[in-house]
């Protein structure tokens, strides 16, 4: 697929993206680093109506913080045109870390790998660009 000139120029690929379908984070530059954030959730609110929050986070003191608008994704290094590397996710819904790379397939999709030790051994996410979701769940 070939990617528009406005993407390739602007370095980042700014905007919200689904991540699955029940959440969306908004990516964005962060010094140079592509990170991204919880914008959008389908059930902002768990089986008994309480918002969101880190519950599986290994570190007790952070169970408390909201999963809405919680840095997700941190520390992607341009690693080539529409490409990078070396970054971190972190997956509320396991309370786990991952390393992961992403590449900018068209100006609407990206192709991330979430892995643990080695590529090979990770999933990959595809991640659609979205101009507005459902009203509700939004961050």
């Amino acid at each position: 697929m070939a990617l528009s000139a406005s993407a390739i120029s602007a370095g980042v690929p700014e905007g919200v993206w689904l991540v699955d379908p029940d959440s969306a984070a908004q990516i964005y530059d962060c010094n140079g680093l592509l990170c991204g954030r919880v914008v959008w959730l389908r059930h902002a609110r768990d089986v008994t109506g309480q918002i969101q929050r880190d519950k599986k986070n290994p570190n007790p003191a952070s169970r408390p913080r909201l999963v809405c608008g919680m840095t997700v994704l941190w520390g992607l290094r341009p690693a080539g045109s529409g490409k990078w590397a070396d970054g971190w996710f972190y997956n509320p819904d396991d309370g786990d870390t991952y390393s992961v790379t992403a590449e900018l397939r068209s100006s609407d999709v990206i192709v991330a790998r979430i892995y643990k030790v080695l590529p090979f051994f990770g999933r990959t996410k595809t991640l659609l660009r979205v101009p507005r979701l459902s009203s509700e769940g939004w961050c």
